[in-house]
This record gives C-alpha cells, sequence and structure tokens, in this order.
C-alpha cells in the first residue's frame, strides 16, 4: 500500500513571523511533522511542498522531498486543497495524509493509530479532532444573539463538540482534488487536548514549547516526630510549581501518609531504598527531587543508575551525596562552598498563603502570643510551656494560641489545655497565617515556622528540636530572633518567655525591623529560576 504524507509549510506567515522554522522544543516547528511522518511505520513517501528555502534545507536534511510551491498556490487565499493535490500530482498513491507543522504536539503512536483506522473502517476521510464542548453562542443573519445548547449543563455532561486540528487529514488518494479532500464517508479521530494544540497564536506557541519541554517529576520526601514535617509541607508547595503531576514517593518504614493531610497529588508508598529504585527503574523522570535530609554517595550513584536523564535536586543535604546532585538548596544553612550548592535565607519556599499577608502592626503592649513548634516537636516543647502558663496566675491576662503539629505526640492531653480562658490549643491548622497575624509575640522552634514568623515580622522566642536544628543559621540573635538553644531548662523558658511579654513597643518594632531586612518572599522564585535552568 502506498500512502504519501503531504506537509505544507510556505515562508509567509503574518501571525507569527517566520513560524514554521522558530525553534520550539529545540527543533524548528516543521521539523516535528516530518519526524511523525517519516517514523511512521504505515507512510511510504514524505513531501514538503513550501516556497521557503529554510524549510527545503530542513526537509532536504532529515531526509523528505522538497515539492516546490509555485507563488500562485503561496497567497492567503489559496486553499489548502489544492496544495495537497499539487504535491500529490505525481505517484500513484492509495492514500495522502495532510500533515500541517502547526500541530508539533502530535505524536507517532496516534498518527499511525489513525491511519490503521481509515484503513480498517474503510473511510474516504478521516480528520483529526479534539473534543471540545462547551455552553456556547451564535449570531444569527439578524444579528441576534442566541445559545448554541438546549439545555445548561456541566461540561462533562454536554454533548461531543469536535473542533478540527491541523494534525492530519487522512484521504483516500481518489478523492484528493484542488477543490476538496472531503470524500463521502468522513470520519473523526479524536486526539488528547496535549495534542491537540494547533499553533495559530503566539499563546498557541507557548502553550507548544511548554507541552514538548513538559516535565516528569519525581519528589522523594519523609517526615515523621523526629525528623519534623517540614519536608512535607515544603515538597507539597513544590509540586504545585509544575505544569504536570509529580510522582510523590515516600517510605512507608519512616514516613505515615497522614502527615501529608488532604492532596490531591499522588502519593505512592514504597518499602526502602531499593523498592524506590525499582519503581523509578521503568520511568522516564527528567526531574528528582530529594527531601530527605543527608544522602550518601551510594545512594545518589544508585539513583543516577535508575533515572539516568533526570536532573537530581536535593534539598536540606549536607551529605557527601550532596556532591552528585545537579543542584543543592540548603535555606536552613549558609554553607555554599560549592557552586552547585545554593545557600541561605533567600531560597526558602514560604507556603503560598503567606505572601497574602502583611506583617503584623506592633501594638503598644502584648496582648497574643503564638506558639507553635513545628510539626513534630520532639522535644515536647508545647507540653512544658503550657504546663508553665497553667501554673502561673499572671498570664492569665494574656491569650495563648498553640498549634499543634501533625505529627506531635499527645495531641489529646495538651488539648485538655483548653479549659482555661486564656488559651486555645488547635491542631493540625491550615490558616496559620492568619492565627500568626493576630498574635503580637511567638514562641517557636528553629524550621520552617521560625521564618514564617519572620515573614510575618513577628518577634519571636526559638529554641532547637535537635543536633540538626542547632547548625540552621537563619533563626538567630542577630536576625531579630532570642535564640536559647537546644533543650534550655524551664526557667530559661519562663525567664525569656516574661521577658517578651513586658517588652516596650518600641524594642518590638527594632526586633521587626530586624526580621523583616531578609527578603523571603521571593525564594520560590529564584528556587524554581535556577531549577527550570538545568
Amino acid at each position: 500500500m502506498s500512502i504519501l504524507a503531504v506537509s505544507p509549510a510556505r515562508a509567509g506567515s503574518k501571525g507569527i513571523p517566520n513560524k514554521n522554522i522558530r525553534l520550539v522544543g529545540g527543533r524548528p516547528l516543521v521539523y516535528y511533522a516530518i519526524r511523525n511522518a517519516l517514523d511512521s511505520e504505515f507512510v511510504t513517501n514524505v513531501v514538503v511542498t513550501t516556497d521557503s528555502p529554510e524549510v527545503r534545507i530542513i526537509a532536504q536534511q532529515m531526509g523528505a522531498r522538497v515539492h516546490w510551491r509555485e507563488a500562485a498556490l503561496c497567497s492567503d487565499d489559496v486553499t489548502l486543497d489544492a496544495v495537497v493535490a499539487d504535491a500529490a500530482f505525481e505517484g500513484a498513491w492509495d492514500w495522502v495524509v495532510t500533515m500541517q507543522p502547526t500541530s508539533p504536539t502530535l505524536t507517532t503512536a496516534t498518527l499511525d493509530s489513525a491511519i490503521r483506522r481509515a484503513i480498517d473502517e474503510d473511510f474516504d476521510t478521516l480528520i483529526s479532532v479534539v473534543n471540545d464542548p462547551r455552553l456556547s453562542w451564535g449570531e444569527n443573519a439578524e444579528g441576534d444573539i442566541s445559545p448554541n445548547y438546549a439545555e445548561r449543563l456541566n461540561r462533562q455532561w454536554l454533548p461531543a463538540d469536535y473542533a478540527e486540528t491541523g494534525a492530519f487529514v487522512i484521504s483516500r488518494a481518489s478523492v484528493v482534488t484542488p477543490q476538496t479532500r472531503i470524500g463521502e464517508k468522513v470520519g473523526v479521530f479524536e486526539v488528547s487536548p496535549g495534542e491537540g494544540i494547533d499553533v495559530d497564536t503566539f499563546d498557541d506557541l507557548r502553550c507548544a514549547t511548554a507541552h514538548l519541554r513538559r516535565e516528569h517529576v519525581a519528589i522523594y520526601v519523609n517526615g515523621n516526630n523526629m525528623r519534623g514535617i517540614g519536608h512535607i509541607y515544603r515538597a507539597l508547595e513544590m509540586a504545585d510549581e509544575f505544569y504536570s503531576k509529580p510522582d510523590i514517593y515516600y517510605d512507608v518504614n519512616q514516613t505515615d501518609p497522614i502527615v501529608f493531610g488532604r492532596t490531591a497529588h499522588k502519593l505512592i508508598g514504597v518499602d526502602g531504598i531499593a523498592d524506590l529504585f525499582e519503581r523509578c527503574r521503568s520511568k522516564d523522570y527528567t526531574l528528582f527531587i530529594n527531601d530527605i535530609l543527608s544522602t550518601s554517595i551510594d545512594y545518589m550513584i544508585g539513583l543516577r543508575s535508575v533515572v539516568p536523564e533526570a536532573k537530581i535536586v536535593n534539598f536540606e543535604d549536607d551529605g557527601e551525596g550532596a556532591l552528585k546532585a545537579d543542584l543543592v538548596f540548603n535555606a536552613l544553612y549558609h554553607d555554599d562552598e560549592f557552586p552547585h550548592v545554593k545557600a541561605g535565607e533567600r531560597y526558602y519556599i514560604s507556603s503560598k498563603t503567606f505572601l497574602f499577608y502583611h506583617p503584623i502592626e506592633i501594638r503598644q503592649r502584648v496582648e497574643r502570643v503564638f506558639v507553635s513548634f513545628g510539626g513534630a516537636d520532639p522535644q515536647n516543647y508545647s507540653d512544658r510551656l503550657l504546663a508553665i502558663i497553667a501554673g502561673d496566675d499572671k498570664y492569665e491576662k494574656v491569650h495563648f494560641t498553640v498549634v499543634l503539629g501533625r505529627a506531635k505526640h499527645n495531641v489529646d492531653g495538651l488539648l485538655e489545655y483548653n479549659s482555661l480562658p486564656n488559651v486555645e490549643v488547635l491542631y493540625d491548622m491550615a490558616n496559620m497565617p492568619e492565627l500568626m497575624s493576630m498574635c503580637d509575640v511567638a514562641v517557636t522552634s528553629r524550621g520552617r515556622t521560625g521564618y514564617e514568623l519572620a515573614l510575618m515580622g513577628i518577634p519571636s522566642i526559638a529554641m532547637a528540636q535537635n543536633k540538626r536544628e542547632e547548625k540552621h543559621g537563619f533563626v538567630c540573635n542577630e536576625n531579630g530572633f532570642t535564640y536559647l538553644g537546644l533543650n534550655p531548662p524551664d526557667e530559661i523558658l519562663k525567664s525569656n518567655l516574661d521577658m517578651y511579654l513586658t517588652l516596650s513597643r518600641e524594642a518590638r518594632l527594632r526586633f521587626q525591623d530586624m526580621l523583616l531586612s531578609h527578603d523571603l518572599r521571593n525564594g520560590r522564585r529564584r528556587v524554581m529560576g535556577l531549577i527550570n535552568s538545568l
């Protein structure tokens, strides 16, 4: 069977100058149609009809035949029917497939499925379409506007509405004339919206480029009571930055899926590193993100072997494996002796909701205290502070908001402190910036919450949860916090709390100025800019 693919690619394009030779995803736009035709198991001959010297060079270098188009067939009012018939004039073809360069996202597999269907079901013409049902309105000859539907329904219940794409028109050769490529028996072949992009505007060009460069992203993250769950929060924030749904892996031996909260992201539990590697081996990831604290050389070498095409980005990694990553972000540290390690608060990724809140207004006196020690609080600072508050009547005139995280132990016991009139103990709250914004000072640990309080300009007392947190550099006295170290005695905690409750407005304003002197709102942009540049 003889099947000719014709790709019409003239030089003139007023909407997008030089459209057919523009680089899209690293290749000229016309490249994709030619490549699909050459790779097809059904197409026997490929011809590009053009008046462009550049298109001719591209087509010839790829191995396609070039039909030089006469000027009379290059004007805006000439239909593709005449152009295709002219290119198909020489030769005895069974089928002629029109493939416009404006559909670069079509795959060869979809093209071949369509050709197979046209042959098997004996169509005269089979046209590529996308199903795009929507509520629409039309205008009649008198200029009156009326609905193109009988009943208003949600989109998923509307009848099919097929819009042609430029991907392909498969025609029996006998129906191809200068006037038409449409025979009596016509069918449509539905392609996905991603494969149905038709480049007519610059917006279409952006969409096609994004599709061709689309990421296939994996994130490996763990969080628990001892490790903390700031890693989980950051992984979910990162997952929202991509134009695809990442595979989020976690080790079932280290992480309870409940710490992810309510999320529509794809969570995949694995039983150790060997299971992770086995699952990743068959994937074609372009980006792999680790948020598991320190990595080893062996882990990174093993990961490289199963995702050889992926760029690897690690967060909070001060292990030897960091040397094997393409990019490392250590927002909590300041050690960036290697060029690929980006350290410091400039790379902190704030929760999206915090970006909609302004720093607090410093009041004349302290009325409300915010207390949160992250998602886990392994040192039980929440328990100790609540016991201090409950044990002294002098705190009765101050309101304390205490937020417990998803991985906190003894939650039920701590919720009993809600019986105190000046204490509000909350569990796993989503409206953290709202709760913070109502407070005057805070007590926290040295992780993610410290950054959030600094972003809100709230003077804060801070303590480390473990030796690793002791190395975190941002939450320190020089940046406007009062840092008490790891596991300070209760009398130190109490004396500093008492001091903060009596701080003057001027003193708290000085603390706030120090906290707000750091640009914590643009870290997400910096991180994604560096990742996208890999």
